[in-house]
């Protein structure tokens, strides 16, 4: 739960600010473990759908894919996806694609910016946010500089090699 300090008050239904050490020291523990264990799962949702949009860019032809793990460095969302498209009607396409593999998942785009110009493509699905960039806006912004500190995530696929068959006699 990244917006801690905004709380819906359980009693009056009002929002109201607390600092950290107030909201935990007012609150039974069975309650934090449950908001804990809440946030554990949304973080695990919002991991997997990163993963899965890095592979949907990756399967529609976008280069140099990478997911960045921004939680608790960011306070506006947890993962960024960036990829390089070769052009403006595949960067349209993959947005495209991505956007309805949300409706049908249920995690549809908050808001989509840049599909006109295709030089840098947002989808903002609020705990993951995915950039597609053109080649030349991807070097002149480099997200993956100014987020250094952030973990990269392993998003490929495992593939298992298949033993060769040979082609000798067993004896």
């Amino acid at each position: 739960m990244r917006r801690t300090l905004l709380l819906l008050s359980l009693v009056t239904g009002r929002l109201s600010l607390f600092p950290r050490k107030t909201l935990v020291s007012h609150l039974p523990l069975p309650y934090i473990q449950r908001m804990a264990t809440k946030a554990t799962k949304k973080k695990d949702v919002a991991r997997q759908w990163a993963i899965q949009s890095a592979r949907l860019l990756a399967d529609n032809k976008c280069e140099d894919v990478i997911v960045l793990d921004l939680a608790g460095k960011s306070p506006v969302t947890d993962y960024f996806v960036i990829a390089t498209g070769t052009s403006d009607r595949q960067m349209r396409s993959a947005a495209a694609d991505l956007a309805d593999l949300g409706k049908q998942h249920d995690n549809a785009p908050w808001h989509v910016a840049g599909m006109d110009s295709a030089d840098w493509v947002v989808l903002d699905f609020v705990d993951v946010v995915v950039h597609l960039f053109d080649a030349s806006h991807r070097r002149y912004y480099d997200l993956e500089l100014i987020w250094g500190e952030a973990k990269r995530v392993r998003w490929q696929r495992v593939t298992r090699k298949k033993k060769e068959a040979t082609d000798e006699p067993a004896e």
